[in-house]
């Protein structure tokens, strides 16, 4: 019997769960590669972004155990991509995501993280995000009302993720929640969660109050909106170059036990914060922006990780950890992108006067 899981009644079984796992996250990420990420040059997702660099360090917390990576006044060259996830306008309903790089590289790093709005998510494995991506019918910015209307577990994850119009990308709170491992100098396994929170506390603009199940799906532009489509990059590349972005990275922590109950690695439960409290990991400050060809190219992976604090393994589609699963085996869609980009040439920035809820350029 292993760390995660009770040990499997039907050995057979387990090894065809294990390979429906790998064929699917393969076949889908060869289907992003073949019909998105090389023919347009898009990422999976979360486009519409700008990159910044400064510096990350290592804060002196005794509640958090030691180990050999995250050592207290460690310093690290950082690089941050902050980004609306499906959209090529910021004033839209959606997602808002930071993916923080300890390195001034476009994408070789000891330790990268990627992390969104919203506690929760609106899937919870691999088999409830391609129920999510099937049921999605793209119609002028309303997409999801099949989705929503069938899982209210992910109607659920909507609500507390999706952002209209916030005034700052600086006063969001961004979480991984997908559970990974971490081990310290004690030797004990954990899991941990992060979450990355502006460095002074501020009142989370954007937030949806009792929205109903339209309000939910309809992700377009509110009308009479006054913000311009890039305002959100417009404004952190002012207030990095007025004042400089600081955020916190936070950890919270969960010991393994031996029976470990499944749900743990549910990302729709949440850890109970009296038992399991954010503790301050590290102090991010973001100095400068990057131009948009250095955003483009700017990539993030799961695989980026220290010895010890990687992803969990997944056994089957319906694992929860199937999600990290699929996102460790998708490097051929980045490459097909940085390929297409190569021999294409560079996808122009985003217009100030293009459609207003558009995911695609030029449209």
């Amino acid at each position: 019997m292993d760390l995660y899981y009770p040990a499997h009644k039907n050995k057979l079984i387990a090894l065809f769960d294990l390979c429906v796992l790998w064929l699917y996250s393969r076949f889908f990420a060869l289907l992003i590669a073949l019909f998105l990420s090389f023919p347009k040059r898009n990422r999976m997702s979360h486009d519409n972004g700008i990159a910044g660099t400064g510096k990350a360090r290592i804060l002196k917390n005794p509640l958090i155990p030691e180990n050999d990576f995250f050592v207290p006044g460690r310093e690290f060259p950082l690089r941050v991509r902050q980004a609306t996830a499906t959209f090529l306008d910021d004033a839209v309903n959606d997602i808002r995501a930071i993916s923080i790089k300890f390195s001034d590289h476009h994408f070789d790093s000891p330790f990268d993280m990627e992390l969104n709005t919203g506690e929760t998510s609106l899937f919870w494995n691999a088999a409830s995000f391609m129920q999510f991506a099937k049921l999605r019918e793209e119609a002028h910015a309303v997409c999801y009302v099949e989705n929503i209307r069938n899982y209210p577990e992910g109607a659920s994850g909507a609500i507390v993720s999706l952002r209209r119009a916030p005034d700052s990308f600086a006063h969001l709170k961004y979480y991984s929640q997908v559970v990974y491992l971490f081990k310290g100098k004690d030797g004990v396994q954990r899991f941990a969660k992060y979450r990355v929170v502006p460095f002074v506390d501020v009142q989370e603009p954007g937030l949806q109050v009792d929205p109903c199940e339209y309000e939910l799906s309809n992700q377009r532009v509110a009308p009479h909106e006054s913000k311009g489509r890039n305002y959100l990059k417009y404004e952190f590349e002012e207030r990095v170059k007025r004042e400089g972005v600081k955020y916190k990275l936070q950890i919270q922590l969960i010991t393994a036990e031996k029976n470990q109950n499944p749900e743990v690695f549910n990302n729709m439960v949440l850890w109970d914060e009296k038992t399991s409290p954010w503790l301050d990991l590290a102090e991010l400050e973001i100095s400068n922006t990057l131009d948009w060809s250095e955003s483009i190219i700017t990539t993030f992976s799961v695989n980026n990780m220290p010895k010890d604090m990687g992803i969990i393994p997944a056994k089957s589609i319906y694992d929860y950890n199937s999600l990290n699963y699929f996102r460790a085996h998708s490097e051929i869609a980045r490459k097909a992108r940085l390929l297409s980009l190569k021999i294409f040439g560079m996808v122009k920035p985003i217009p100030d006067n293009d459609n207003r809820n558009s995911e695609v350029w030029g449209a």
